[in-house]
């Protein structure tokens, strides 16, 4: 399809509501704070698609920048003991990720951050902006393995330009 022969990011402004609710109702400043984030990790994402090392490096250090500017007081009780817990695995995957230069055990680390951002977005949603939850048979000697983008065309994260379309849109969330 059209969509799937570029590599530039489709807006999703447009597109119907049809996502699930989010677990928690959060302040929408919240819920901007993590679409910052998850941008951030898109960007990332597109770095594994790249199989590029270096550039990986570079854009976790932006998604732990994106995090640390979550106010974490806008989400209190239940929701804020979730938070805790997701932005822990977010922050170990992230450390995981910047402490080696070989691209294959970024992406071992990847898998989780990917989970903890699903978890996150699905518990707080992100105020309009929809994330596409996907999944990739064969990654992990085909164990599988998911990631989030912020459109439908697969670029796969764990092969990158050896499998680049292998993969497909498990959810939508908003």
């Amino acid at each position: 399809t059209k969509q799937d022969e570029h590599t530039d990011h489709a807006t999703t402004e447009t597109m119907p509501a049809v996502a699930s609710a989010p677990a928690y109702t959060v302040d929408v400043e919240f819920q901007k704070q993590l679409a910052t984030a998850f941008a951030a990790y898109v960007e990332l994402k597109d770095a594994f698609v790249a199989t590029d090392a270096k550039l990986v490096k570079e854009k976790a250090e932006v998604v732990r920048k994106a995090l640390s500017g979550i106010d974490m007081n806008l989400v209190t009780d239940a929701a804020h003991n979730d938070w805790m817990t997701y932005l822990s695995g977010l922050d170990i995957a992230l450390k995981e990720i910047q402490a080696t230069d070989d691209v294959e055990q970024q992406r071992v680390a990847f898998s989780p951050l990917s989970d903890n951002f699903y978890k996150s977005i699905k518990a707080f949603g992100l105020g309009g902006t929809i994330a596409y939850y996907e999944y990739c048979p064969m990654a992990f000697n085909n164990e599988g393995g998911y990631w989030l983008s912020d459109n439908e065309a697969i670029r796969n994260p764990y092969f990158g330009s050896k499998m680049l379309k292998c993969g497909s849109v498990q959810e939508m969330l908003q």
